[in-house]
């Protein structure tokens, strides 16, 4: 039996498309990935979005970004069912790595903790006075 992986796979459906069709799509996508194993861990639905180049004439694009774990032998199939659905123009399917789960839980520990960010602030202000200390 193969052990469950974290993937992450960010797809653009076609803008002109209704709020209420890209849902469906997006449910879709997400009942695949339920009924093969997987399990999903994040759904997010980044909105539209101009495209940096033109997609089959298209110029903008609704951008949805998933995080969830599967079996590494139901990833062909989820690929094959993005390249089939004929809304979705573009597809990024990415095995996440242990060391990035890792780094991300500690991420949103720390943002948990703070709240506000605030350390990303800190952090910026302390690499600038020390590349300010260099020249």
């Amino acid at each position: 039996m193969n052990p469950r992986k974290l993937y992450e796979t960010t797809f653009i459906v076609n803008a002109a498309m209704e709020d209420q069709d890209i849902d469906e799509v997006v449910s879709k996508v997400t009942t695949f990935l339920t009924n093969n194993s997987g399990e999903i861990v994040e759904v997010n639905k980044w909105g539209r979005r101009r495209l940096a180049y033109p997609i089959n004439k298209k110029f903008n694009g609704y951008y949805i970004h998933l995080v969830y774990s599967s079996l590494p032998s139901d990833i062909p199939q989820f690929e094959r069912l993005l390249v089939l659905e004929n809304s979705i123009i573009r597809h990024l399917i990415l095995d996440l790595p242990t060391e990035l789960i890792e780094l991300r839980k500690q991420r949103a520990l720390a943002e948990g903790k703070t709240g506000s960010g605030n350390n990303i602030s800190i952090d910026i202000e302390e690499k600038t006075e020390t590349k300010t200390e260099d020249k």
